[in-house]
């Protein structure tokens, strides 16, 4: 029979560290002795591949045990639906989260471990100014909860981290390890990372980045022109570029091309039916080219000697194919017909490419209709870019450095102009502005999205609009065909909060140690569930601990008076009734979910009830839990 532990859900975020110590241990078993890795063995079984050497490359820092510590250290906390913050909470699978990134990372490793098609992030700049959020290992989320305002006691600040600060880069290396290791969790196999970077860390951050993707997964170092102006340094030079390092999740990931800069180049003068084309030339200047590449080509002129990039019968095919036209002059061009052109491959210089900062700053100020909403936010035309070479129509985008929005608008946009169905996933501190109108950076990040939800709708609305009129006014009033309609995009986010548990839990460390104060402790853990804290609080941990997507569609049902819900399409039923009736629990096994949730309180004392309920479920291949 299953004990009380064996049916109750963890109440903690998936736990990173024991998953990958039970991969090592299904590897290598015989490096393991009494529950403890023997590393004298496991260096023994690893052979010539380990090393014990004093002195090998790889970087190392003040701290850094710290920051992996950080990463071993399940997250308690749970995060908080916000309705009244959200746009079309029912129906959207967009996610904006208030919190601390460290914090929320580890949250999300259960139902998006794996899901992420690509990931921007754009983290503070180490420059002395105040950037490092409040990080302790041990008591991270009390800390958040201190800095958001969230329990009483006094505030933690941001730490200004001055360049004369003896550990000046050792602390923001060690506020990025836990943050980028995470990440790189959630990316699916062909996932991709880019992190925007000045040249204070870029050294530092290649290095780090190799470790935690491994050096086979750098991609490329991306050097973006972020300004035309640029700001002089006081060494004399004007510095105008910041770098987007690129990472993939595994070894042999392609990025995309980018598509084609101004369709009005391609014209269609001879009406081809295989569309508008633009001319290209034919003639290469190669040095060292093949013998076989150069050769006369009959022209209206005459015949003319070059080297060109095709040989001859692939030439003689594409004339017949009615794929070279000629100039006046005679010279010979390929038509790239824009139908079949995949675009140009990206490069690691971008000049023009994405934009600079000034067009970030305006993005914003259209929005908002006011200057200094936000310091130097990335303009939408560079994650735009991003989107173009590293997403798919329906991926998951990720930008825990979230700061103004700008990836929400940018992810918003391209759904619009391509009928995709991306998803964006947003996370932001709580950072105070000074402004009374939007008191926090998040505050600015959701109000921003929603303006650019507003705007989007209103020319979608527009559009569909000036379609009908025209299509009246075409057809005759009788026997119309009804415009097929546009695929519904997905205008709206669902708002979180970064919170503790809305369920008690034990905690050894803080127990009362005398016979008195323990007894109390455990009478009030009898009840687990928060005191205030509403069902739907409790439905959305529920959710998130049970390994699934913060977005899952969930329906409400009933069985006679008591409610449950259905969470994924029949892959989790949960009922928050307590108490809970016998029928409503044989109606959950009836419509045979994969899983299901009850509360522990639901029982209320009935143990025999609950036994009865763990045998059946178990009986119809039902995993059972109690929260």
């Amino acid at each position: 029979m299953a004990t009380d532990d064996d049916t109750k859900l963890p109440l903690t975020s998936r736990d990173v560290q024991t998953e990958r110590l039970a991969q090592l241990r299904e590897l290598f078993p015989e490096a393991f002795s009494e529950g403890k890795t023997d590393l004298n063995r496991l260096t023994q079984l690893l052979g010539d591949v380990a090393t014990d050497a004093p002195e090998r490359y790889g970087l190392s820092w003040a701290g850094k045990s710290d920051a992996i510590r950080a990463i071993q250290v399940t997250s308690p906390g749970t995060l908080l639906p916000a309705r009244g913050e959200s746009v079309n909470f029912d129906t959207t699978e967009n996610l904006i989260i208030e919190g601390d990134n460290l914090e929320v990372l580890k949250l999300l490793q259960g139902g998006y471990h794996g899901r992420v098609k690509m990931i921007y992030i754009d983290p503070p700049y180490n420059t002395g100014n105040e950037f490092i959020y409040p990080d302790n290992y041990k008591e991270g989320l009390a800390d958040y909860l201190k800095f958001s305002g969230q329990v009483s006691g006094e505030g933690i600040k941001l730490i200004t981290n001055a360049e004369t600060d003896g550990r000046f880069h050792s602390k923001w290396l060690t506020m990025m390890y836990p943050r980028l290791f995470l990440a790189k969790n959630l990316l699916r196999e062909d996932g991709v990372i880019f992190v925007s970077i000045d040249d204070h860390e870029v050294q530092n951050l290649r290095l780090v980045m190799n470790e935690i993707f491994g050096e086979e997964n750098f991609v490329a170092n991306i050097v973006w022109r972020r300004t035309v102006s640029g700001a002089v340094s006081g060494k004399g030079i004007v510095v105008a570029h910041d770098h987007i390092l690129c990472y993939s999740r595994t070894a042999g990931v392609q990025l995309g091309r980018l598509g084609v800069a101004d369709e009005s180049d391609y014209k269609n003068p001879d009406n081809d039916p295989r569309g508008p084309y633009k001319l290209q030339k034919l003639e290469r200047t190669l040095e060292g080219a093949r013998p076989s590449m150069t050769f006369a080509i009959q022209t209206p002129t005459g015949p003319i000697t070059r080297t060109w990039g095709v040989g001859r019968d692939t030439f003689n095919e594409m004339l017949g194919d009615n794929r070279i036209a000629f100039s006046k002059s005679g010279i010979p061009y390929y038509k790239q017909f824009l139908s079949e052109y995949k675009g140009r491959l990206p490069d690691t210089w971008w000049d023009s490419t994405g934009g600079f900062n000034q067009d970030g700053a305006r993005d914003v100020k259209e929005l908002f209709e006011a200057k200094d909403m936000f310091s130097n936010p990335k303009p939408v035309e560079l994650l735009d870019t991003l989107l173009k070479i590293a997403s798919e129509p329906d991926s998951v985008i990720l930008d825990f450095f979230a700061g103004s929005g700008t990836t929400a608008q940018a992810v918003l946009e391209s759904n619009v102009q391509d009928g995709g169905s991306r998803k964006f996933i947003l996370v932001q501190l709580p950072e105070p502005t000074e402004r009374k109108d939007f008191p926090t950076i998040a505050d600015i990040t959701r109000e921003r999205v929603r303006r650019v939800i507003k705007k989007l709708g209103e020319e979608i609305a527009a559009k569909e609009h000036k379609a009908r009129k025209e299509k009246e006014g075409r057809l005759p009033l009788e026997g119309a065909e009804a415009t097929a309609p546009q695929a519904k995009q997905d205008l709206g986010f669902k708002a979180f909060r970064l919170s503790s548990s809305n369920f008690k839990v034990w905690d050894a460390a803080c127990a009362p140690k005398d016979g008195a104060g323990l007894a109390e402790q455990l009478k009030l853990m009898a009840h687990n569930v928060e005191e205030g804290r509403p069902d739907e609080a409790l439905l959305y941990e529920l959710v998130l601990k049970s390994n699934l997507p913060i977005t899952s569609k969930i329906e409400s049902g009933k069985i006679r008076p008591q409610t449950f819900y259905n969470v994924a399409e029949g892959t989790l039923a949960i009922c928050l009734e307590r108490p809970v009736q016998q029928e409503t629990l044989r109606g959950l096994v009836a419509r045979k979910p994969k899983g299901v949730i009850c509360l522990d309180i639901a029982f209320a004392g009935n143990d025999q009830l609950k036994a009865n309920t763990v045998l059946e479920m178990k009986s119809h291949g039902i995993e059972f839990h109690t929260a």
